[in-house]
């Protein structure tokens, strides 16, 4: 019998997007002006909020760390997948693996509770208007992600720490463009029934958590909506919620297009476009929705712009 100890994995070989030579110029220059629209856009949001005074609202604090959480898990993957498109084989060390799929999990997890504190915050701005700053101070505000990190962390090193536990064995090679935990899971030697139902139960637990933390606030905000007299009110309150909303969509509707799928139809093929759109597009597209969308922020980036006009010229 083969002695699995005598090919015991110290590297991987991540697979990529594509093996079709012609694709990888165009998919890199593709992909690499995806990712720096995201990390400039990102940084961009961090720091228009951090400096307009007219922004030092909850609202934009949690607008703040969905912008970190965003170039935090694009950036895990980001860089790594732009390898392969230029390198025969893109190796990836066993610590720097782990580290990889660590922080995705991190950034990716905070995401979600960071959404749903948005949430409540949006709850609060209209259902309760008077009270708003009273309930989402500033201890509030850092308590409602503070705690999401702290969690993720948790969970985060808990799954990484229990899947490198593992030996890996045979083939060394990940049928993905970054370390990500099923691809991984399949090339593990023993059984790993104890770690994916661990895994199933927390991403349920996260997924389903956020999500109705956001059904519930959005229900009541539209049975306040509807309440009011004035169709100017209304409007106002549609347009506070419209970002938000719009980023809620796509970023959930990715993460439930990819997880409830029958398992019939699952495959790492599938995996990849999902995880293509949710670790790159949606970092891309949440700070032009905000910009493009927000009344507050284009006024904001119209003062920046001004003030930066004064400086230099």
């Amino acid at each position: 019998m083969e002695n699995h100890s005598l090919t015991a994995v110290t590297e991987f070989i991540l697979m990529g997007i594509t093996d079709r030579p012609e694709l990888q110029a165009p998919l890199f220059g593709l992909f690499l002006l995806i990712y720096l629209i995201s990390l400039v856009g990102n940084l961009g949001m961090i720091i228009l909020t951090m400096v307009d005074s007219r922004l030092q609202t909850p609202m934009y604090f949690f607008l703040r760390h969905l912008a970190a959480t965003d170039i935090g898990y694009s950036t895990a993957v980001g860089p790594k997948m732009l390898t392969n498109f230029i390198v025969d084989q893109n190796r990836i060390s066993l610590n720097l693996c782990a580290t990889q799929l660590a922080v995705f999990l991190l950034f990716i997890a905070c995401e979600l509770f960071i959404l749903s504190a948005m949430s409540y915050d949006r709850y609060v701005a209209i259902c309760k208007p008077l009270l708003y700053m009273v309930i989402m101070s500033k201890r509030v505000c850092w308590m409602l992600v503070a705690i999401p990190y702290l969690y993720c962390t948790i969970v985060a090193l808990q799954i990484t720490i229990k899947i490198f536990t593992f030996s890996f064995c045979g083939s060394n090679v990940i049928s993905h463009f970054y370390c990500d935990s099923l691809p991984l899971l399949s090339l593990v030697c023993s059984n790993t029934q104890e770690i994916e139902v661990i895994m199933l139960f927390l991403s349920a637990f996260n997924l389903i958590f956020s999500l109705l933390v956001v059904l519930v606030s959005y229900l009541l905000i539209l049975m306040a909506i509807l309440r009011m007299n004035s169709a100017e009110g209304r409007h106002k309150a549609f347009s506070t919620c419209g970002s938000h909303l719009t980023v809620v969509t796509v970023f959930y509707g990715t993460l439930i297009f990819m997880y409830v799928q029958p398992k019939s139809r699952h495959s790492f093929d599938t995996d990849k476009v999902a995880s293509i759109f949710y670790t790159l597009i949606i970092p891309m597209l949440n700070p032009l929705i905000y910009s493009l969308r927000n009344k507050d922020v284009k006024a904001a980036l119209y003062r920046t712009g001004k003030r930066l006009q004064s400086a230099f010229f």
